[in-house]
């Protein structure tokens, strides 16, 4: 397993995209279930405030470092991440080396949208065995529903679309109900962009750390969420990084 930064008390692994899916396909190559997040800004800022999902990110079995704010946090408090590793380009570099053997479900985001992204990674690998889409919702109500339709398909891979934090304490607490599965990801977004649903930022955009502008631009509404990510986060960094520095201690 890879290294380990710390950013709030929240280990972040310290991989690279192929590296990543290289430990993803060992996890799904054994016997054991393993819960992976893509944590980023607004993640960990959600962490700072709420106990069950900074303690759900402490026991994960891989934390993705899913946005540039994650590598400024660990330069400004001596550590190193090597790079940005998304969640949708990891579920897209990873089904793209899967084979029959590994059975992928898709569950979440709105309707018929995990069927147009499963159509779309098909195409791209013919070999990747989708065994089941639902759009389904993170409601109490509905628990029983998705978890019989995922035990039917018998999937290794697990990819959850209710957007963090929920996607991520449904995981924890469904997953131990759902035997055949290897790999549980929370993916957010990750089938909108996959779908053609909503356009990434381009390139130049994504590697200046500056995809939060082009998605404001888009979706204004998402205002709140941005101020989280773009004021709130470097200023908890900032703070937290001084008072490690003030302290010479282990850093939170």
């Amino acid at each position: 397993m890879p290294s380990r930064v710390h950013l709030f008390g929240v280990p972040i692994d310290a991989v690279t995209q192929s590296g990543a899916v290289a430990i993803l396909r060992e996890f799904l190559a054994s016997g054991a279930s393993h819960h992976v997040l893509t944590p980023n800004n607004e993640m960990l800022v959600e962490s700072t405030k709420n106990p069950r999902f900074k303690d759900l990110l402490q026991r994960s079995a891989l934390n993705l470092p899913d946005s540039q704010g994650l590598l400024f946090a660990a330069r400004w408090t001596g550590q190193h991440l090597p790079e940005r590793v998304t969640g949708v380009d990891t579920v897209q570099a990873l089904c793209q080396t899967l084979d029959e053997s590994h059975p992928v479900f898709l569950l979440g985001a709105g309707e018929r949208i995990a069927e147009a992204a499963a159509a779309v990674l098909r195409s791209k690998n013919p070999r990747l065995n989708i065994v089941g889409t639902f759009s389904g919702n993170p409601r109490p109500e509905y628990s029983e529903e998705i978890i019989n339709g995922i035990n039917a398909a018998q999937p290794h891979l697990l990819l959850v679309a209710f957007g963090a934090p929920v996607q991520d304490l449904w995981i924890a607490e469904h997953l131990h109900q759902m035997p055949s599965v290897r790999v549980a990801m929370g993916v957010g977004g990750t089938f909108d962009f996959i779908a053609g649903i909503k356009k990434r930022a381009p390139t130049f955009m994504r590697s200046l750390g500056l995809e939060w502008l082009w998605r404001f631009l888009l979706e204004p509404r998402r205002y709140r969420r941005m101020w989280r990510a773009i004021v709130v986060f470097p200023w908890l960094v900032v703070t937290h990084g001084s008072q490690r520095h003030a302290s010479a201690g282990t850093y939170p």
